[in-house]
C-alpha cells in the first residue's frame, strides 16, 4: 500500500471540524470553528466556494439529498437548512442552546445529536420535534444508523453506548463501551459490526448479530480517536486522532497497514478531527485543528 499526499485546501481561519461529500462523487463540504460552510471540487483544488456563514462554531453537517438541503448544526442556535441548488437558507429551527455533534437521518427523522445528553427526533418534511430522548448526563457525541436491523446507536460522554430501535425509539441495549467518552460510533457497510472509538484511545468492534458481543478491543491510538470512515471497496477503513495521525486497517482482520503522520507523510500538525473516503481516485481526506484539510491518495 502507498500513500502520496495529492492537495491540501486551505480557506478555514480556524479548526476544521467536519467534512461530510455533496454527493456529486468529487465534491466535499466542510465546516469548522470560524462557522464558514466551504464547498469544495477535488477536481479543482483550494477553489473552495463560501456557501454560508453559520455565525457560530459547526460540528455537524448533514446532507438531504432527497430535497436538496444541507443541513447545519449551529453550535448554541439550532439548525439551518441551506437549499444547495441557490445557497440560500430556507428554514432555521433553534432546536437547543448548546452543542450540536452529529446530525443523521433516517426514513422522515433526522436524529441530532447534542451536548446535554439529548438526542432531538426532527420530522423532516414538517420540520418539527418530534420527540426528546435524554440518555446521557453529558455529550452525546455521535450516531449511527444501521437500516439492516432498523436501530440506531449513540456514543456518549457518559463512556456508554446506547442501541434504539428506529420505530418507537425505544432503548434496546447499553454498552458501558470505553473508559472515557466515546467520540464515534458507525456501523460497518454490511451492518454486521458497530465501530466505536473515544478518549480512551481504543478502537473497539462489536457484533451486532451476537447482541453486540464484543470482537476485538484495539489500543489503535496514542490520544483520542475522534472518527471513523470506511473505503469505497470496504476492504479498509481509517481513524484519526488527537494523536495527530491516521490509521489505515485491514477491514477483514482489523489489523494495521499504514500509518500517515507529518514524519512519514507530511500529515497535520494538530489532532485530525474527521475523515472522508471518496470514490474520486480512492482518495481519502482528512481536516485538523491545523485549519488545513488534506486529500491523501491510497494505492
Amino acid at each position: 500500500m502507498n500513500i502520496r499526499k495529492v492537495d491540501t485546501f486551505s480557506g478555514h481561519r480556524d479548526s476544521v471540524y467536519t467534512i461530510i461529500s455533496d454527493q456529486t462523487g468529487h465534491g466535499f463540504y466542510s465546516a469548522g470553528a470560524d462557522g464558514f460552510v466551504i464547498q469544495w471540487d477535488l477536481q479543482k483544488p483550494d477553489l473552495g466556494k463560501l456557501v454560508a456563514r453559520a455565525g457560530t462554531s459547526v460540528y455537524a453537517l448533514a446532507l438531504h439529498e432527497s430535497s436538496d438541503t444541507l443541513w447545519i448544526g449551529q453550535n448554541f442556535e439550532g439548525i439551518q437548512l441551506l437549499h444547495t441548488q441557490d445557497n440560500v437558507i430556507e428554514k432555521t429551527s433553534k432546536i437547543t442552546s448548546t452543542n450540536i455533534f452529529d446530525i443523521r437521518f433516517a426514513g422522515d427523522k433526522a436524529l441530532i445529536a447534542l451536548g446535554d445528553g439529548v438526542v432531538v427526533i426532527l420530522d423532516i418534511p414538517s420540520f418539527s420535534v418530534q420527540k426528546h430522548i435524554k440518555i446521557a448526563g453529558k455529550s452525546i457525541r455521535s450516531i449511527a444508523v444501521n437500516v439492516g436491523t432498523n436501530e440506531f446507536a449513540t456514543g456518549d460522554s457518559d463512556c456508554n453506548v446506547h442501541i434504539f430501535d428506529l420505530d418507537g425509539f425505544k432503548l434496546k441495549k447499553t454498552i458501558q463501551a470505553h473508559t472515557n467518552s466515546v467520540f464515534s460510533v458507525k456501523y460497518s457497510p454490511d451492518g454486521k459490526y458497530l465501530f466505536t472509538t473515544g478518549r480512551d484511545a481504543h478502537l473497539k468492534i462489536w457484533d451486532v448479530n451476537d447482541a453486540y458481543g464484543i470482537v476485538s478491543d484495539i489500543p489503535a491510538h496514542m490520544y483520542a480517536i475522534n472518527d471513523i470512515t470506511f473505503s469505497p471497496d470496504r476492504s479498509l477503513f481509517a481513524t484519526c486522532s488527537m494523536d495527530k495521525s491516521i490509521k489505515l486497517w485491514d477491514a477483514a482482520t482489523f489489523k494495521l497497514k499504514k500509518i500517515i503522520d507529518r514524519s512519514r507523510h507530511a500529515g497535520h500538525g494538530t489532532s485530525v478531527n474527521k475523515l472522508l473516503w471518496t470514490g474520486f481516485e480512492n482518495q481519502l481526506i482528512s481536516c485538523s485543528d491545523d485549519r488545513m484539510i488534506s486529500v491523501w491518495e491510497v494505492v
